[in-house]
């Protein structure tokens, strides 16, 4: 009876500990609802007419308290189960205080029900609480549901070992009690108190379980989360990889032709470095699918414990976990799911890049096999950067003038000995590299170069300062010349708008050149570089009106001033440089004062050596201004203005262009035709000097750049292709299609295309025209071009608007180079209708890309373009269409002959593309053409000397 009432004690004091928030949260998340399956038969009828499941639920969470409170604690209830005290009153005595017992034990049953009914009702508020708080804890649930289900597992065992301490120690004191006060044990284990603790007891256990499988369970989930994560980083970090090793790549191939200081045997360890990248990049890969694959384990482990869920493994007494764990579960599945899609387009990506990369390596290997240990095999800009560096010590005085002359030399013939040199003391300092070249002077077995020393003077150059066609003659012309052996120089002005990112190795000199401007003397910075291999100095005048810090090329009022300052600075340059330069080139009105200044200033100071070539690229501009403005660049206006030399013929002004003429030993033009046509009306009122100097004016038709202008290697096309494979033709057709929105269903509509400054010389009414008519034939149009001009530019804008909903017809108004690549590439004609056309390049580059040019015969275009139907030209040269009037009617019947071969004869069609594709634009031709011109040139200068 002891036991039992010790028991019960325990029990009613276990009823009346405090059931606090964190309790009732644990309650809800672990112990809510067990299902009824985990109990016997006869455990379930007991429990059924005995307690109710919620009563139970709120015992359960008394019972839970005492991991708040350490340890079960007394209380009067316990106290008042112990056994009676022996007295020494009487048998009434003794029967009133059994009465007295009996009614403190009903009390005690009472107050035990009591407490059961508000344990219950404080469990069902208590779980609508959690409900509540369910739904606010939604917004931080990434956080708050996993460290709590990390608490539960982390005390679950200790909070059911307690529990179940608790419990065993509650039933022995219950059969003492029970003993103690004469009851029947086995009758007490028949009372429902009994039987509840029994239950309490089984679940506990079952409790326990629960919280060891969702510990495992949750360590399993927080392990592949944070794999995910990993997984996630790697492919991160792979992308920035690639992405590093893809602009490796491109620098370095880049800078194969770039100004690098390499022999061949350097020249291969980058070789050998970009296959380093390769293999970094494999590997990249190997890895990226060995977590792929770990990545499908995971997705294993996250499909096991999802069955495991919906098996019901885990206990119902923890239903809130179960609902988190399913929820992270999904996402987790979503999320690989994702990645597994994204990490597979990543390989495939990097497969192709592997690819790519390997096709790029092969053909820089083989090239590399046709480089020799020798000079030779070194490229061009290599030389470029030595004549630039000879040059810079002299004119910083570091060196003497016949040391400087004698390894110009040198390196002019690319002298073995200027490479060993230059490569033994690399890395070393300055001056030891100087006393290296020094040592090679003292042999003094230098022969003299059979090439010749060409300087380029001009305002422009491609690709740092281009407008114009200018820019692409002054690159081309000078790559093709120092291709056959000449020493060939470039002086431009130091424009604030120039794309300094296509100057390599650009540095300033540690010396000031000054210049006479307005009867004072100014000085000029000068820089130096190289572009596309050649050797270039950067003229950075420091006056006061700042010349060429304007945003912008030409178009300034003081053009005039601007360009004389800048022709005067570039022949002190070359005065104070002591070169002995066989011929100084100069480009249109812009340098024309080169020609006259060197003949009454610099020849008188011994600057005799070199023989002038003006080239005219277009009549239209000639540089006129009043005489006096003559003066600024130290020339004599009196002796200059005057008919016979720098006078203009019609309006009694200097006239630049005219003194260039005059004062040249050559004078070119940039084709044949418009040579012819500029002694007529096409000179501009030049037309009789031109006839006057008719003995050294020549017409050379221009070519153009084969390396950049080559669909076979051409960056900008989405697909690649040559005259033996056109599909990459139509694939380019198709794809700028897509891009520009224009109807795409029918693949063999033609299309026509037209690249152009949109200015009166271009034949602004027939470009208008040949759009409506190439829409009234079934075709497509498309445009690419802006007008300086700005009503010109608002009449095309108000054209483009009329045609915006037209799926045929296009006009970009703007000027794009990664755009017009794929112009040229896609059309299957290109019209240039122009009113004059000194040369032209845009038909060459079209014919280059397989599109047939459709042209009105002028100048340039009657040099390179030939009538398909001219019966009178060898069938061989017949490349394109042409027309000769300008009016419209011309120009239509012209475009009804081309439509018709493309539909009607398409085999026609396709050879007619091959053989255009196989003409020779290239500078190799005009570039021999002008070298033949220096040669005479510099032969009578000689000759006439040694008289």
């Amino acid at each position: 009876m002891a036991a039992c009432g010790a028991a019960a004690a325990e029990y009613s004091a276990l009823l009346s500990l405090p059931c606090g928030p964190s309790t009732r949260r644990r309650f809800a998340v672990s112990c809510h609802a067990r299902p009824p399956g985990n109990l016997s038969a006869q455990q379930k009828k007991k429990r059924g007419k005995n307690i109710a499941p919620k009563q139970l639920s709120s015992n359960t969470k008394l019972l839970l308290t005492t991991e708040e409170n350490g340890q079960l604690p007394s209380t009067s209830l316990r106290t008042s189960m112990q056994p009676p005290q022996k007295s020494t009153s009487s048998e009434d005595d003794t029967n009133g205080a059994i009465g007295q017992r009996d009614e403190k034990i009903s009390a005690v049953g009472n107050e035990q029900q009591e407490l059961l009914n508000r344990a219950r009702l404080q469990a069902i508020e208590d779980v609508d609480k959690i409900l509540t708080e369910k739904e606010a804890m939604q917004k931080k649930v990434n956080i708050l549901e996993m460290k709590l289900s990390k608490a539960l597992a982390t005390k679950g065992n200790i909070n059911t070992d307690i529990l179940g301490d608790h419990l065993e120690i509650f039933t022995k004191e219950m059969l003492i009690e029970s003993a103690l006060s004469g009851g029947n044990p086995a009758h007490l284990c028949d009372s429902p108190l009994f039987t509840e603790l029994t239950i309490l007891k089984e679940e506990n256990m079952l409790l326990k379980a629960d919280a060891q499988f969702l510990k495992v369970k949750i360590v399993e989930f927080a392990e592949a989360e944070e794999f995910l994560f990993k997984l996630e980083k790697e492919r991160l970090l792979l992308d920035a990889t690639v992405r590093e090793l893809e602009s490796r790549f491109l620098v370095a191939q880049t800078d194969i032709w770039k100004v690098v200081p390499l022999q061949y045997d350097v020249w291969m360890e980058k070789v050998e470095n970009m296959q380093h990248m390769l293999g970094c990049l494999r590997n990249h890969v190997e890895k990226y699918a060995a977590l792929l694959d770990q990545h499908d384990d995971l997705h294993d482990k996250i499909d096991e414990l999802e069955t495991s869920l919906r098996e019901g493994k885990t206990s119902e007494f923890s239903p809130y976990v179960v609902e988190v764990l399913q929820q992270k579960l999904k996402a987790a599945k979503s999320h690989h799911q994702a990645g597994h899609q994204e990490t597979s387009t990543h390989i495939q990506v990097y497969q192709q890049l592997i690819e790519e990369f390997q096709e790029n390596l092969g053909r820089l290997i083989e090239e590399s096999g046709r480089l020799e240990h020798s000079a030779n095999g070194v490229p061009s800009e290599f030389w470029s950067h030595i004549l630039l560096m000879i040059d810079g010590w002299f004119l910083e005085r570091k060196i003497p003038n016949t040391d400087a002359h004698m390894l110009r030399e040198m390196a002019w013939k690319r002298d073995d000995r200027i490479c060993e040199a230059y490569f033994s003391c690399r890395g070393a300092k300055e001056s030891d590299v100087m006393e290296t070249f020094l040592k090679l002077t003292l042999s003094g077995n230098s022969r003299c170069s059979s090439g010749l020393h060409i300087v380029h003077i001009a305002a422009e150059m491609a690709p740092v300062a281009k407008v114009g066609g200018l820019a692409d003659v002054v690159a081309g012309l000078g790559k093709a010349l120092q291709t056959k052996g000449h020493l060939v120089e470039i002086v431009l002005p130091k424009y604030d708008c120039m794309q300094l990112d296509q100057i390599t190795n650009l540095k300033v000199l540690d010396v000031v050149i000054q210049s006479y401007f307005d009867g004072n003397l100014f000085s000029n910075n000068v820089w130096t570089g190289t572009v596309e291999g050649l050797p270039v100095y950067f003229i950075e005048p420091q006056h006061p009106s700042k010349f060429f810090w304007r945003a912008q090329y030409y178009g300034e009022h003081d053009d005039f001033k601007r360009y004389s300052y800048f022709s005067r600075a570039a022949l002190e340059l070359l005065y104070q440089s002591g070169k002995k330069i066989d011929i100084i080139h100069c480009h249109d009105w812009q340098t024309a004062f080169v020609a006259p200044l060197y003949w009454d200033i610099y020849a008188t100071r011994g600057f005799s050596s070199a023989r002038i070539c003006f080239t005219c690229h277009n009549f239209e501009y000639q540089g006129t201004a009043p005489a006096p403005d003559l003066s600024y660049c130290g020339l004599d206006v009196e002796q200059l203005d005057r008919p016979d030399r720098m006078q203009d013929n019609a309006h009694g002004r200097i006239n630049v262009a005219k003194g260039g003429i005059v004062y040249s030993n050559i004078v070119t033009t940039v084709s044949p035709t418009y040579a012819l046509e500029v002694r007529s009306e096409g000179g501009r009122g030049l037309q009789d000097t031109l006839k006057m100097h008719s003995r050294k004016f020549v017409g050379i038709l221009n070519g153009i750049d084969t390396g950049t202008w080559n669909p076979s290697t051409d960056r900008f096309l989405a697909v690649q292709y040559s005259a033996t494979d056109l599909q990459g033709k139509a694939a380019n057709k198709a794809f700028l299609r897509k891009q520009l929105g224009l109807y795409s269903e029918d693949a063999s509509q033609p299309l026509v295309a037209c690249i152009t400054r949109l200015v009166p010389q271009k034949g602004l009414h027939l470009i208008r025209h040949a759009i409506y008519k190439t829409a009234e034939l079934g075709g497509q149009f498309v445009l690419l071009g802006s007008s300086p001009v700005p009503h010109i530019q608002r009449e095309f804008e108000g054209v483009a608007d009329q045609f915006q909903k037209n799926n045929n017809i296009r006009l970009i108004l703007k000027y794009d180079e990664a755009l017009s690549h794929c112009i040229y590439a896609a059309c299957d004609m290109f019209i240039i209708p122009s009113m004059f056309e000194p040369c032209g390049l845009t038909q060459m580059i079209a014919m280059r890309y397989g599109s047939v040019p459709i042209v009105r015969q002028t100048g340039g275009l009657s040099d390179s373009v030939f009538d398909f139907d001219d019966e009178t030209i060898p069938v061989e040269l017949r490349n394109g269409f042409t027309f000769a009037r300008t009016d419209e009617q011309d120009l239509s019947s012209c475009l009804e002959r081309a439509f018709s071969y493309y539909s009607r004869k398409p085999m026609v069609w396709k050879q007619l593309v091959q053989k255009d594709m196989q003409i020779d634009f290239s500078w190799d031709s005009p570039a021999s053409q002008y070298e033949n011109l220096y040669r005479s040139a510099v032969a009578q200068a000689r000759g006439a000397a040694q008289t």
